[in-house]
């Protein structure tokens, strides 16, 4: 027995299988280390293997050592394998609350922003919904909001964020539920970026991976604008043109918040 059960403890498992159907699953080490970092709320947490995972944030994450050191219980490789869809190399996951939906609108509506909302509208692909949270945290963006039926609390887009859903507003809205704020839609026929400069306050929207911008996004759309790209080649993946939009806003000066 670790000294993270000690008699009287309770069960993570019990806890786990108690909190699953509401709380957020933090699918390894690095997601519960940034989930941590950016104060979720963490109930339970646990590891095949408590003393490499406190190893490995000595070696990369010492500002979380101790709240690690507090919340990881130990526990056998096979209870933790029936609480994870998929086992993570790391042998670590922890269960967070999910922020409050009205605290998340409210951060997307407050004026002024300092940094774009990121719109994806009617997104397909999960990993790229949590490709592009990681790179809107990154950059400090305001929130991420997703149209359609993507849920981009969904344990895959999670674990795409690496955690960093806990950083910035992420909420499914409809499109005539958006923030204020002017709307710079990505499209093939629009005006080259390079040629704008995106205002902080911008909605910067991008089209699903397959279908592009749906006709109601378009029709909100205050300006359209388009990636440089070389002749004859179709696309870009979804978390590159969400890359390259940020980081051009970037340019104008702003810099990610502390």
């Amino acid at each position: 027995m670790t000294d993270s059960v000690r008699d009287g403890q309770r069960d993570p498992v019990d806890d786990w299988r108690r909190l699953a159907g509401t709380a957020v699953l933090l699918d390894g080490f690095h997601a519960l280390k940034h989930a941590l970092r950016f104060g979720a709320e963490v109930p339970v947490a646990v590891a095949v293997d408590r003393d490499a995972a406190l190893a490995l944030a000595d070696e990369l994450a010492p500002d979380v050592r101790e709240a690690l050191r507090a919340l990881l219980t130990e526990v056998p490789q096979a209870s933790y394998a029936a609480l994870v869809p998929r086992p993570h190399p790391t042998g670590v996951a922890a269960l967070a609350v999910r922020p409050s939906r009205e605290a998340g609108l409210a951060r997307l509506r407050r004026l002024p922003r300092t940094a774009p909302v990121v719109v994806l509208d009617q997104p397909r692909n999960l990993g790229n919904a949590g490709a592009v949270i990681r790179l809107a945290a990154g950059f400090g963006a305001t929130g991420v909001v997703t149209t359609g039926t993507l849920d981009p609390w969904h344990p895959t887009v999670v674990r795409g964020g690496a955690g960093l859903h806990f950083s910035t507003a992420v909420e499914r809205l409809d499109v005539a539920e958006l923030p204020p704020g002017p709307v710079f839609a990505l499209d093939p026929e629009g005006e080259d970026i390079r040629g704008v400069r995106l205002p902080d306050d911008a909605l910067l929207a991008f089209g699903s991976e397959r279908s592009g911008l749906s006709p109601e996004l378009r029709a909100r759309a205050d300006h359209l604008l388009s990636l440089p790209m070389r002749p004859q080649v179709s696309s870009y993946n979804l978390a590159t043109s969400v890359a390259m939009t940020l980081y051009h806003w970037s340019l104008a000066g702003a810099r990610p918040r502390a």
